[in-house]
């Protein structure tokens, strides 16, 4: 199934992936994708992720990761922001934070994709593409 909206999609099958306490899950890989999965591993929402398959049949599959006895995710919640139909955009000076700076907000950048902090930290803005927390 073709996705038009590859984020969107990719928060999904996380989201559900965690529901049901799965241990991987597969996304479709895509440049976006990919950085937006270093992201999340760089963070620690993710243990791991890899990249399968060749051509247009390559996905991405990610690792997640949950804490105590009960198994509840690291990932609590993941809200997208910026759809294909309403772009949001935030200068340095009103880049968001996510529940006081618990969660991150993942922009995309004209120096890539990276977190709210790291953009404040290099004082430049872009299109807010999620919430995680």
């Amino acid at each position: 199934m073709a996705a038009n909206d590859t984020i969107a999609d990719m928060l999904t099958r996380i989201r559900n992936a965690g529901l049901v306490r799965h241990q991987t899950t597969n996304v479709p890989a895509t440049r976006m994708t990919h950085s937006i999965a270093k992201v999340l591993k760089n963070e620690g929402f993710i243990a791991d992720f890899e990249e399968t398959g060749e051509g247009i049949k390559r996905t991405l599959v990610l690792s997640l990761k949950y804490k105590g006895k009960n198994r509840q995710p690291i990932i609590t919640a993941l809200q997208r922001v910026s759809k294909p139909g309403l772009r949001v955009y935030s200068n340095r000076k009103e880049l968001p934070r996510v529940l006081g700076g618990i969660g991150i907000a993942i922009i995309s950048t004209s120096h890539g994709i990276m977190t709210d902090r790291e953009a404040r930290r290099q004082g430049i803005g872009g299109e807010v593409l999620c919430y995680i927390w």
